[in-house]
């Protein structure tokens, strides 16, 4: 029998301006139920010494973009955390991943039918052992090519896609 899950809705979240700076807080359902209440996000793109992306599969039970490929870890800043606190918690949470060196590439607002997110993007360069936890659906590294032939053919979250492009990440790839 399969158990379906769900994301915890009464998660607490900061709520924050455009800057950044944390102006209230909200739970993890009200930020996604239209209200686009902005807060923050962390996205870490993983690109092994192949230059191949490493990308997570998300499980059919997320609320959103359930079943698509997706940046290899990216998740909520909780209440009171630091982003880079977050970015750190999420890569051990998802992956299992330790030890690496992140470089922020930039910060952006995304917008979609149910959310706004302030996301801020990493990328590290990473090696190491990488365990996929039960949160995902699994992951794996895909080459340059592989990505390029599956853009825009509903494979990845369109989230994904939109922040390829804006932050040049094919470019980063062999």
């Amino acid at each position: 029998m399969e158990v379906l899950r769900s994301d915890n809705g009464a998660e607490r979240l900061p709520v924050v301006n455009a800057e950044g700076v944390v102006v209230g807080s909200a739970t993890r359902a009200e930020c996604h139920d239209g209200s686009m209440l902005r807060h923050p996000v962390v996205h870490l793109h993983v690109i092994n010494s192949r230059g191949e992306l490493y990308l997570q599969h998300r499980p059919k039970w997320k609320q959103i973009q359930p079943d698509r490929w997706d940046t290899a870890v990216g998740g909520h800043v909780d209440w009171g955390e630091e982003c880079h606190e977050a970015l750190q918690r999420e890569a051990r949470e998802e992956l299992r991943m330790g030890d690496f060196e992140p470089q922020h590439v930039c910060t952006y607002e995304f917008r979609s039918e149910c959310e706004c997110e302030l996301i801020n993007v990493f990328v590290c360069r990473y090696d190491g052992v990488i365990e996929p936890s039960d949160e995902l659906d699994g992951g794996r590294f895909w080459s340059r090519a592989e990505i390029e032939s599956n853009f825009g053919r509903g494979v990845f979250t369109p989230n994904f896609e939109s922040e390829a492009e804006r932050i040049g990440l094919l470019g980063m790839l062999r």
